[in-house]
């Protein structure tokens, strides 16, 4: 429960809570903004997209490395985040898909810098049998905001008829919102030492690399097969702008798929600390593959299924695999290791959106989505036969 959680935990919640409501009201319109408004093509839409979340990734291995050189998390979370927030209004002037375009690498670089050290810090928080419990709390949370920055979206899109500019102007205060929390909110753990002063690796290195294991190195493999078989979420808009829903409506795309998220992160979480999460990542990889073929079908209401059932398998996957990455984590190899994690997400994401723009250019979205089903089975596969990577349950 909550309750029991470090209040640093629930305040860092509240953080990714209202930075994703600024977030996502944003990222709810910017596809058709890109496609409609600027004229661009899906194939850039891709690029962008996975050019954004490839440079926030990639930055992850830096921030988290240079966290545990320095013995401590909060400065950088405060500089990720505030990057992020001067972002918001850019989106609102932008001319072209190339301010669009420097906008969103800002907007994820802000997102590289935070990610790594905030994952390292929650584990910081928490002992080991909590952690599940930790990341699913933040990541509902997170959720959540995602939800209502869509709702908020298509209330401002209502109300000014159709305004896209206006939604991203105010995208800004909750952002602001956030950025205060995190400052007065978020006090980090004591610690004895930087990690330079630890045992183990001192530098990030071949070395330091090497000294994460095997079983690190195995669980960020098919965590980057899994990065490729979830598309970004601007497909999904696309798709269900495709199969009639209106302009005003399509931030409603963000809001089911983050509502099913919600729900089911915080209690996956729990469950995981109890049983194990390799049960419940195949379960997602299984939902995943569902949801791409309701997709694949097409129609609108199976198209609004699938985004319900993709929302299902991040609720069932993401707060599960970063939960098991922490365990195979020391102390002071703790933000290195989340950022090489993310690392090989970020370029497998770059990877996979930049593919499937150009099959859905040049075949449509039944070729894009084929391209994560096939990826998501794949991956499922690897999960069933790898019993060895996740040990025993916890105690």
């Amino acid at each position: 429960m909550s309750s029991r959680l470090p209040g640093g935990v629930v305040a860092l919640g509240f953080v990714s809570l209202f930075m994703d409501v600024s977030s996502e009201m944003i990222h709810a319109l910017l596809p058709l903004f890109l496609t409609g408004t600027l004229g661009a093509p899906v194939l850039y839409v891709g690029l962008i997209e996975g050019a954004g979340e490839g440079l926030g990734q990639i930055v992850k291995v830096f921030s988290g490395a240079l966290s545990d050189r320095m013995g401590r998390r909060k400065p950088l979370l405060l500089f990720g985040y505030g990057l992020a927030g001067l972002t918001k209004p850019a989106f609102a002037l932008a001319g072209s898909a190339g301010m669009v375009l420097a906008a969103r690498l800002a907007d994820r670089l802000g997102k590289g810098i935070r990610g790594a050290p905030r994952d390292a810090l929650v584990a910081d928080l928490v002992p080991p049998e909590r952690r599940g419990a930790a990341f699913g709390l933040r990541q509902t949370l997170d959720t959540i905001g995602a939800v209502i920055g869509p709702l908020l979206a298509i209330g401002i899109l209502w109300a000014s008829s159709g305004n896209i500019r206006l939604v991203f102007a105010l995208a800004i205060i909750p952002a602001a919102i956030a950025l205060l929390i995190l400052a007065r909110g978020v006090q980090e753990p004591p610690r004895a030492a930087p990690a330079s002063d630890c045992p183990g690796p001192r530098r990030f290195s071949r070395a330091a690399m090497a000294a994460l294991g095997r079983s690190f190195w195995m669980l960020t493999a098919l965590a980057a097969l899994i990065a490729v078989a979830r598309l970004s979420e601007p497909f999904l808009i696309l798709r269900a702008s495709d199969a009639g829903l209106g302009l005003t409506w399509t931030p409603l795309v963000l809001s089911i798929l983050s509502a099913t998220y919600a729900a089911t992160a915080w209690p996956v979480g729990h469950l995981s600390d109890r049983l194990g999460g390799r049960g419940l990542l195949a379960l997602s990889l299984a939902v995943l593959a569902a949801a791409y073929a309701c997709l694949i079908a097409g129609g609108l209401p199976l198209a609004l299924v699938g985004v319900a059932l993709w929302g299902l398998h991040m609720g069932l996957s993401q707060g599960v695999l970063t939960a098991a990455l922490s365990r195979l984590l020391p102390a002071n190899q703790r933000g290195t290791g989340f950022g090489l994690y993310n690392l090989a997400g970020g370029l497998a994401t770059l990877a996979a959106n930049g593919l499937a723009g150009g099959l859905w250019t040049l075949w449509g979205p039944g070729a894009a989505f084929g391209l994560g089903a096939g990826a998501a089975l794949l991956a499922l596969a690897l999960t069933l036969s790898r019993p060895a990577l996740w040990g025993a349950a916890p105690k």
